[in-house]
């Protein structure tokens, strides 16, 4: 039985949970990151149709990308704290609602100017962030629900969800390929901001998760003055008392969670090298490293995509039996090896979309993996911050891949030699890194482990 199913002061409890509404949560939180990944994916595969429609060229396109990945990273930033304090729920309204209304105006943005345009795609972040809160959800959804099944197997239902990553990025290829010719890159814009805009007002009929309930409830009792209360609510639920007091953005510099934050931020840091150079702008160096066209090469992002969302499946299924470290070190360091393959083959279509296939399924596959990792690595009351703060650290690094790709090509560098530097070899690295990270771990708070959590003297 559920820890959360008990009562506590005054007869109060969190509200309960049923399979239906976690089995409601898991679909809501799939499609949010499908609709999310779809307006993230578009804007850098519309990007060369945008620079031509205003007359930006490359390096212009590449700088514009760059504070694009600034901006991103400090709305990543800053959803964590934000979660933390208003609940994972209307984290996921705010995060789908905001990207919806960032893709509209997107479509009239470019007519603003280079400036305007980068504004709000910053504030588009808030798609990306959108992970960040699935998994601090869902996590804590499935450890609360205590359903056995479900237990066993949360690591591959989560993949599923966050398979949403190649479904969106395949959503936006398909549907640009089609849209394009009829509606433009402006209507292509406005036509992917329906979608999360149902999935944000839906959203609002989720459950707030009982972990974070139970937080707020030893808050209020706090604030109340009701220390023996609140300490009384701490001890029931198994929440350590001193754990509560510290949170916020410095709470993962120390104790334990101080190495977690350091290793998890960096392997990100790194890979997201990678997600920059061969997901986001993957058309780019497919078609200037390669002899292929630009429809073609939406074409192999549609079929390396479908390969991709198995990776999600696989990865999530050998993270729950041979530990999600291991499952994501391996994975990346292959997918480094794949794509430095790709960069360098001939010109042969099948050899370009085979390549490039595998490295998709090991550059993206593992995140089904690593966002439970992260998740599980942190106190709940600091879970969304910390998986935030280390989500941030994306972008950070795509703004490294940014300015590292725009500086070779400016100085007469080739695409094929800026990707393996700046994408290749540091998917690899990131695989190196993830080694230095403790083993799976199940934290006391919010993962059904008996804390000690008597009041102290």
């Amino acid at each position: 039985m559920s820890i959360f199913n008990k009562t506590s002061v005054n007869g109060w409890q969190p509200q309960q949970l049923t399979i239906k509404d976690v089995k409601f949560a898991t679909w809501i939180a799939f499609f949010a990151w499908v609709f999310a990944v779809y307006d993230f994916i578009l804007f850098g595969t519309l990007l060369p149709e945008i620079g031509l429609h205003f007359g930006w060229d490359e390096v212009e396109q590449a700088e514009i990308a760059t504070w694009v990945a600034v901006g991103g990273a400090v709305i990543a930033l800053a959803i964590g704290p934000l979660v933390d304090r208003l609940g994972r729920r209307m984290g996921i309204v705010i995060t789908v609602g905001g990207a919806a209304l960032c893709s509209l105006l997107t479509a009239v943005g470019g007519a603003w100017g280079k400036g305007a345009l980068t504004a709000i795609r910053s504030v588009a972040g808030l798609g990306y962030a959108e992970q960040t809160v699935n998994a601090t959800y869902l996590s804590e959804l499935y450890t609360a629900l205590d359903d056995p099944k479900l237990n066993k197997r949360k690591g591959f239902v989560y993949s599923l969800v966050q398979g949403g990553w190649p479904v969106g990025a395949l959503v936006a290829s398909a549907l640009t390929a089609i849209l394009m010719p009829i509606i433009g890159w402006q209507g292509s814009f406005i036509f992917a901001a329906l979608p999360s805009l149902v999935i944000a007002v839906l959203a609002l009929k989720l459950k707030e998760t009982p972990q974070f309930q139970v937080q707020k409830k030893i808050q209020h009792l706090r604030e109340q003055g009701q220390i023996a209360e609140a300490r009384q609510v701490a001890q029931d639920y198994q929440i350590s008392w001193e754990e509560h007091h510290r949170g916020g953005i410095a709470a993962a510099f120390r104790g334990t969670s101080l190495r977690a934050t350091l290793v998890l931020g960096a392997a990100v840091l790194i890979n997201w090298f990678a997600i920059q150079i061969f997901s986001v702008l993957g058309t780019t160096v497919i078609t200037k490293t390669h002899d292929v066209s630009f429809n073609n090469s939406l074409l192999i992002l549609i079929l390396s995509n479908l390969v991709g969302y198995c990776g999600y499946l696989a990865h999530g299924w050998l993270g729950d039996r041979i530990g999600r470290r291991n499952t994501i070190a391996v994975g990346w360091m292959l997918g480094g090896v794949a794509f430095a393959g790709m960069l360098y083959c001939p010109d042969n279509f099948a050899t370009i979309v085979t390549l490039y296939s595998i490295g998709l399924f090991f550059l993206i596959g593992p995140y089904a993996a690593a966002l439970f990792f992260i998740s599980e690595s942190f106190p709940t009351a600091i879970r969304a911050t910390a998986g935030a703060l280390i989500g941030a650290m994306g972008p950070v690094g795509a703004i490294i891949a940014s300015v590292g790709t725009t500086a070779v090509l400016s100085h007469g560098g080739h695409w094929q030699d800026a990707a393996l530097w700046f994408g290749a070899i540091p998917c690899f690295i990131s695989g190196v890194v993830m080694w230095l990270a403790r083993g799976d771990v199940q934290r006391a708070s919010g993962m059904n482990k008996t804390v000690n959590t008597q009041p102290q003297a």
